[in-house]
């Protein structure tokens, strides 16, 4: 019989949490004191938004990321709701958009300046009319532009369309309303195609947002769900609940059979709610507790025992929500691959842990990093209700390899819209003429490429071979070794540097491809 190790072989299996340091925190911030279990804070790599407490209405504050330290008791506030701020969240293709719902039954778009903020925002973009109760959650769809998914204590979830110019919508383009409960959890597969959802009444559905039909459903008496989540491309689920003993207890789903979960953890004893958050690059799971300090983070794989643990930061400091910050947001350079927010009530702080792999190289690690969901919308609003899935926009983390952060796209001036002949002929021309700027780009970088290799003609190791003699004493030996290791090194620098333009240009055919495909 061969003996097998009990462990397994993992590039994140020395993963660790590094606390901000005091002049790195947001101090003095009033964060709500609202028992409605939700994060209570957004984060994109220009602003943190943290929900807060205001007498007469709800409010939540938008506080740029770099701006640390103590903040002004006086400090502007978006505070346009009649009711308490229940949920916020940003706009994943506009750093500058965030979507907020409240008691008072509504949801609201707002639109923030790239300027500090000098006084209170009280007029949104957009509101959103129709559930007939306080709205407790909103998910802005992971693909397409302009879509948005707001559920509340009417049991229902509303499908808006904000590519409208009305600013005041009363119509859902989709209303679901086979729900018996109030809804604690909804999630996005990877292309928007699917919706997950928790319900009070203890059950895990699997949805078709756009037809509002029922694709899976699931029951299980051993495991009370209070929040569930895709697996990014894994075709799983995972979901957090509490078990017949009240333990708190996690589960992994198979997507395509609901029946009987693939397996389910016992955590602890607490009573506080899970939160679950997972990485689709890394392929790691994080769960945070509310009212705990710590956060735990294992491993998922397609194979059993599908929950790998990993490890757990501690800390002593009680959690009342969460921020975490997108891919596009992190700290390569020091091996950063999550960030969290979190918010502490207590000592009216918000704390920034950074989930770091440790490595000794200072160069950019490509095996941590992958290509990830960037900034562009894959679809537009009508795209994705007339049937069409796509996947999400990639782009490299490498530094300088792409413009990171988005730009708003509802200018200042709003100029006269061209009619559709105009339009499609627009769209057709710059389709065609995408492929001939890739190419010209392309050029452009072979011509100076070639021009640096005719430079160094005749130059061996830095130096010129014809001119310096051959190296005689072991010192000059050493140089010239030395020189050549940091050639080969510089070599293998640009060799990945050319991979990952490559993949760039294949992203940007592939786009361009799909752009012809439309018309």
């Amino acid at each position: 019989m061969s003996w097998c190790p009990q462990y397994r072989s993992s590039k994140f299996r020395h993963v660790y949490g590094k606390a901000a340091s005091k002049e790195n925190c947001y101090d003095c911030v009033p964060i709500t004191q609202s028992v409605h279990d939700n994060h209570f804070c957004a984060v994109n790599p220009y602003f943190i938004a943290v929900v807060t407490e205001c007498a007469g209405g709800g409010a939540f504050l938008v506080i740029p990321v770099n701006q640390t330290g103590k903040l002004d008791p006086h400090y502007p506030r978006v505070c346009g709701h009649k009711g308490n701020v229940l949920d916020i969240k940003w706009s994943p293709f506009n750093d500058f958009v965030i979507a907020s719902c409240s008691e008072d039954a509504t949801v609201k778009v707002w639109k923030i300046p790239q300027h500090l903020l000098k006084q209170n925002i009280t007029h949104a973009q957009k509101e959103l009319l129709g559930h007939a109760r306080r709205v407790g959650l909103i998910e802005w769809h992971p693909t397409a532009s302009d879509i948005l998914f707001s559920t509340g204590y009417d049991y229902k979830i509303m499908v808006w369309n904000l590519d409208t110019k009305e600013s005041v919508i009363e119509t859902p383009v989709k209303t679901i309303s086979f729900h018996t409960d109030v809804i604690l959890s909804m999630s996005f597969n990877t292309d928007g195609s699917l919706l997950a959802t928790a319900c009070r009444d203890r059950k895990i559905r699997i949805i078709d947002p756009r037809a509002g039909t029922l694709v899976q459903e699931a029951s299980n008496k051993s495991h009370r769900v209070n929040k569930v989540l895709f697996l990014g491309n894994m075709k799983k689920l995972v979901s957090t609940g509490t078990s017949r003993w009240n333990n708190r207890q996690i589960a992994i789903w198979d997507q395509g059979d609901l029946s009987v979960p693939l397996v389910e953890e016992d955590i602890d004893g607490s009573s506080g709610l899970l939160f679950p958050f997972y990485d689709a690059d890394t392929q790691m799971l994080y769960l945070l507790g509310k009212g705990d300090g710590n956060i735990r983070y294992y491993e998922i794989s397609l194979e059993k025992p599908y929950l790998n643990y990993l490890m757990e930061y501690r800390s002593p400091l009680p959690q009342k929500g969460i921020g975490t910050m997108p891919k596009r947001g992190l700290d390569v350079s020091s091996c950063e691959i999550f960030r969290f927010y979190k918010l502490i009530p207590m000592k009216s702080l918000i704390e920034p842990i950074s989930m770091i792999v440790p490595r000794r190289s200072e160069s950019y690690q490509e095996d941590i990093y992958p290509l990830t969901a960037g900034v562009q919308p894959a679809l537009a609003a009508e795209e994705w209700l007339n049937g069409v899935n796509k996947g999400p926009v990639l782009m490299s983390l490498r530094p300088g390899s792409v413009i990171l952060n988005s730009l708003p796209p509802f200018p200042e001036e709003s100029s006269p819209e061209a009619p559709e002949p105009v339009l499609y002929q627009s769209r057709m021309a710059e389709t065609i003429e995408k492929p001939s700027r890739i190419q010209e780009k392309w050029g452009k970088r072979k011509t100076e490429e070639r021009g640096q290799e005719d430079k160094r003609t005749g130059l061996s190791n830095g130096f010129d071979a014809f001119e310096c003699p051959p190296p005689k004493t072991e010192n000059e030996l050493l140089q010239v070794f030395y020189r050549q290791q940091e050639e080969i090194r510089r070599l293998r620098e640009t060799l990945i540097q050319r991979d990952v333009q490559i993949r760039q240009l294949e992203l940007e055919l592939q786009n361009v491809h799909m752009d012809t495909g439309r018309f």
